[in-house]
């Protein structure tokens, strides 16, 4: 159970502390015996009181640190830059001292050797694409003069999987999937064995198959290999990256030459990025990269986006741009005005904590009775400066365990979180239930990362939405208070409010102590 760390601007990496007051008790009688292992116990003591302020509290199952093992995606459409951003991330994350593994796109290595997936079945060999010619497949792509009878075009072997005619097809796209699965499994426990920090990247995950299948077929084979969306999109992965191809606001720099597997045309290339990036909507952590900059900007981008989440401060090699923005919706319109998206249940639950300025929190997030558990925890670092939020998947025992350290303060928070994409900008929208306080009930909030502003940002949100105002920032949306059982205005001490503290007037701005205040309510609403 490696933890995962969010969006954060802290200036230190930092893990979640496991059960030092438990390993305390179990070695004091033995260190008082030792004079060594008495010197280890009070170093170890104070080592766990800095990474630690709670003490006792929200302490999660006594595990031994491990290295993290982060493992991301990259997807996209033809010419997004994903060669060159696996080679820019493996070069930055070698530098900072971590192992890097690059899992291969799974389909260009399988159907490059000469693979024929009717080799792997029993059953009797059908008609396949690689048997006729172009003019008897109006499903293969359109600037190819014929199929490869190597069948080396990934691409069009997907889009004779939409046709009832074609087993062949469908069955290339399932032992795709399993063979991807045991590549990245096996690339996946040689990250956990790992003594160092290790970064995990995948050209594609298992979801990119359903972006060239029907969406009934897809669900079929869901089915009858019991898959199930929540595990395979969202446990499996800690981020997803879309690299908008170039082919989608960059069109001056697409191009086909030096890639063997690429013959697309600029408007088919369009709609494999939309669909590429559609079959990962609902992935918690979605980050759309797109072509607003130049391409060194974009990679740039790319590589701050995955630091932010691990909270690695990049300083001034990377410069900041995305920011999290939240919007107050007026109401609910209907479904049929929406673009392909997915729901998905969410409850919150505040925890007991060991002070005013450190939180915790449990989420459950799930579609159709399968769920994902997630613990977060924000606290200032050792400076009381900045904000370090750790988030560790949990296990259905270790969320039904910590349930025991609910905060009795809060209400528990629930919505349905609407997840969709629209103008190469990935939108959370987050629908308060009940049961609920008031002032949550018919609430609607959006959100969004994005580094724009102005009419640049007006541009991409969606128009199909009555948006209010902006309330970024705002304390009155803060879920934080909106959980609390009493109005968080009478009780600033734990509330998410800035404070103002009277100074003496001689006291410039800029050194004035509010200026520094940490607030740790001012969460993300993972």
């Amino acid at each position: 159970m490696a933890p995962a760390l969010v969006p954060t601007t802290n200036r230190q990496q930092s893990k979640l502390n496991v059960g030092p007051m438990l390993q305390q008790n179990c070695t004091t009688l033995s260190s008082e015996s030792n004079p060594k292992k008495k010197k280890e116990q009070k170093q170890h003591q104070l080592e766990s009181i800095v990474k630690s302020p709670s003490g006792k509290l929200n302490e999660m199952p006594n595990l031994k640190t491990k290295p993290r093992v982060y493992k991301i995606v990259l997807t996209g459409g033809p010419c997004g830059g994903k060669t060159t951003g696996q080679s820019r991330l493996c070069t930055f994350f070698e530098n900072l001292g971590w192992k890097v593994f690059r899992v291969p796109e799974t389909a260009t290595v399988l159907l490059s050797g000469g693979v024929k997936f009717s080799d792997l079945t029993a059953e009797e060999d059908p008609l396949t694409p690689s048997t006729f010619v172009h003019k008897e497949l109006p499903f293969a792509a359109p600037e190819h003069s014929m199929i490869d009878l190597t069948a080396s075009c990934p691409r069009c072997l997907a889009k004779a999987a939409s046709k009832p005619y074609v087993n062949e097809a469908k069955k290339f796209q399932e032992n795709l999937i399993r063979t991807m699965v045991q590549i990245e499994n096996t690339f996946f426990e040689l990250g956990n064995s790992s003594t160092r920090d290790c970064l995990i990247i995948c050209d594609r995950g298992v979801m990119d198959a359903s972006a060239y299948i029907p969406k009934e077929k897809w669900e079929e084979m869901m089915a009858i290999n019991k898959w199930n969306p929540v595990e395979m999109r969202d446990n499996r992965y800690n981020q997803i990256l879309h690299l908008v191809s170039a082919a989608n606001g960059a069109e001056d720099f697409y191009s086909t030459e030096d890639h063997a597997c690429r013959s697309e045309g600029v408007e088919l290339a369009r709609e494999l990025d939309y669909k590429s990036a559609a079959a990962w909507v609902g992935h918690p952590y979605f980050d759309v990269i797109d072509n607003s900059t130049n391409f060194e900007t974009k990679m740039n981008r790319m590589i701050e986006s995955v630091c932010q989440k691990l909270g690695i401060d990049t300083r001034d090699r990377l410069q900041a741009t995305s920011r999290k923005l939240k919007f107050l919706v007026k109401n609910l319109p209907p479904a049929s005005e929406f673009p392909a998206f997915q729901d998905f249940d969410v409850v919150h639950h505040y925890l007991l904590s060991g002070g005013p300025k450190v939180q915790a929190r449990l989420r459950k997030r799930g579609q159709n009775n399968h769920w994902s558990y997630i613990h977060t925890q924000r606290r200032p670092d050792v400076n009381n400066r900045e904000r370090i939020e750790v988030k560790t998947q949990l296990t259905h025992r270790d969320y039904t365990n910590l349930l025991a350290q609910e905060d009795k303060a809060h209400f528990p928070i629930y919505k349905t979180r609407r997840c969709f994409l629209i103008n190469n900008q990935y939108f959370q929208l987050d629908i308060y239930k009940e049961p609920c306080h008031s002032r949550c009930k018919n609430l609607i909030l959006l959100e969004t990362y994005s580094s724009l502003s102005g009419d640049a940002l007006q541009k991409c949100m969606p128009t199909f939405l009555n948006i209010v105002k902006e309330v970024t920032g705002d304390p009155d949306y803060s879920m934080f208070n909106l959980s609390l059982r009493k109005d968080w205005k009478t009780c600033r001490s734990t509330a998410h409010g800035k404070q103002q503290k009277q100074q003496p007037q001689h006291q410039s701005p800029k050194s004035s102590p509010e200026r520094q205040e940490y607030h740790p309510y001012e969460e993300n609403s993972d």
